[in-house]
């Protein structure tokens, strides 16, 4: 009896190694492949039927990419990837073994970088290659001083979240919080385009994925005034609505200023804007002070335009807190650019998502954070900008004094005197020593 209890166990041992095997032997499979062209690099996103293990190298003389992927079958088509405006001429595919070899032919040298993901709710396995282009990884030179133009624009950087392989909240229909947010970011672009003093700079200009530092580096990269990003909110729970407003926590401030205390002395990032001063330089004292005052007046602008915006929506939305709400989002973190979060409402709402995916309804909400930009830039426009001019001329006074005449007061600021009458709610020419004029607009 007991030979037989240990000739069973061994046998069930033994059909559980070769299971074993059988499962660690089996082969997953590239069922489909994807191309992401963003400005500095072009992504290929390869989807797979389990994880498996890769490695990447170059070959030069002609350029290729090599990408080893073990125990791994092919059933992808790769003559639809659409790779005329990419860095790749051709990709063809081989066996080695139990090893797929995919061998992409270049047009130029770019610099590979792979990794790869775990499923989501939308994807399984995926292993993503990157290809960027050569000039965009070489180490930039020590960032000089914006240059300061008298009269310039003010600069919002329109960031739209998610974009790529990353599709952001999906709501009732398939609607996609990242094309739902782009439209809206574009309609905003061009509003602000059209106002004079104005420049709207979207931080990706397609449907492409940008890490969360990557934008505010953008940003900052484009000087701006302001950084606004645009998503749309999602809850398990579909009665959850309401659009909301977001700028950097207490909490969020004190981590960025470690991370960049921790970094200063390899980095030649600016901060404060026009005018900026490098940290590198900088004991620690002095660093904290430089950054701490920076953030001070980063989180009181972010609170005001946030504020001003939170309003606007109000009036056509329903809002999901009656106040602007505070969170450590990693796009918020600028230290030296004023920053703020719109979430536009619950794409997981239905009758939210109805409303998002209208042309009317996303025009609504981009004018609603352009008022707000607006709003808070005339009360308080930067330092030498068209807006700071145009204000500074508009609140230009005179103080009569003895000898000046309507007429003589209007030609020498330039400006006619009806014009003078007007501005100054005068029904005649008489005017009395001490009296303050204002001088309009010429």
């Amino acid at each position: 009896m007991l030979i037989g209890m240990i000739r069973s166990q061994l046998v069930y041992l033994f059909g559980l190694f070769l299971l074993m095997g059988s499962i660690s032997g089996h082969a997953a499979d590239i069922k489909n492949v994807r191309m992401w062209l963003a400005p500095d690099h072009a992504r290929l996103v390869f989807d797979m039927t389990g994880p498996a293990t890769h490695k990447v190298f170059t070959l030069s003389k002609p350029d290729r990419i090599v990408l080893d992927i073990d125990k791994t079958t092919l059933s992808a088509n790769l003559d639809k990837l659409g790779l005329d405006k990419s860095p790749v001429k051709k990709l063809r595919s081989g066996k080695n073994g139990k090893t797929l070899r995919l061998v992409l032919d270049l047009k130029r040298s770019v610099r590979p970088k792979s990794f790869e993901l775990k499923p989501n709710q939308k994807y399984g396995h995926r292993l993503v290659l990157d290809l960027y282009e050569k000039e965009s990884l070489v180490k930039a030179k020590k960032t000089a001083k914006p240059k300061v133009v008298a009269g310039r624009d003010i600069v919002i950087a329109i960031d739209a979240g998610h974009g790529g392989e990353d599709p952001g909240a999906i709501g009732p229909g398939g609607v996609r919080e990242k094309d739902v947010v782009f439209k809206i970011a574009k309609e905003l672009k061009r509003k602000l385009d059209a106002t004079p003093g104005y420049k709207g700079q979207l931080t990706r200009t397609g449907d492409y994925y940008i890490s969360l530092r990557g934008r505010t580096k953008a940003a900052r990269k484009q000087n701006a005034d302001l950084f606004v990003s645009i998503h749309a909110d999602a809850f398990k729970d579909k009665r959850a609505r309401g659009a909301s407003v977001w700028v950097l926590s207490s909490r969020g401030a004190s981590s960025e200023m470690g991370r960049w205390l921790a970094r200063k002395e390899n980095s030649a990032d600016l901060i404060g804007g026009v005018g900026s001063v490098s940290l590198e330089d900088k004991d620690d004292v002095l660093a904290s002070v430089l950054l701490d005052m920076s953030m001070t007046a980063s989180r009181g602008d972010s609170r005001s335009v946030a504020k001003q915006i939170h309003n606007n929506i109000n009036r056509f939305a329903k809002m999901h807190k009656p106040h602007v709400e505070q969170a450590g989002f990693a796009v918020l973190k600028s230290p030296d650019i004023p920053s703020i979060l719109v979430e536009t409402g619950f794409i997981s709402n239905p009758g939210e998502a109805a409303k998002l995916k209208t042309s009317a309804y996303q025009k609504k909400m981009a004018n609603a954070v352009y008022q707000g930009i607006t709003q808070h830039f005339q009360r308080k426009p930067p330092a030498l900008t068209y807006i700071a001019q145009r204000k500074a001329a508009n609140n230009k006074t005179h103080k009569v004094v003895r000898g000046d005449t309507l007429s003589v007061i209007a030609t020498r600021n330039n400006v006619s005197l009806a014009a003078l009458r007007k501005a100054n709610n005068l029904k005649n020419d008489r005017i009395r020593i001490g009296q303050v004029l204002r001088i309009p607009t010429s």
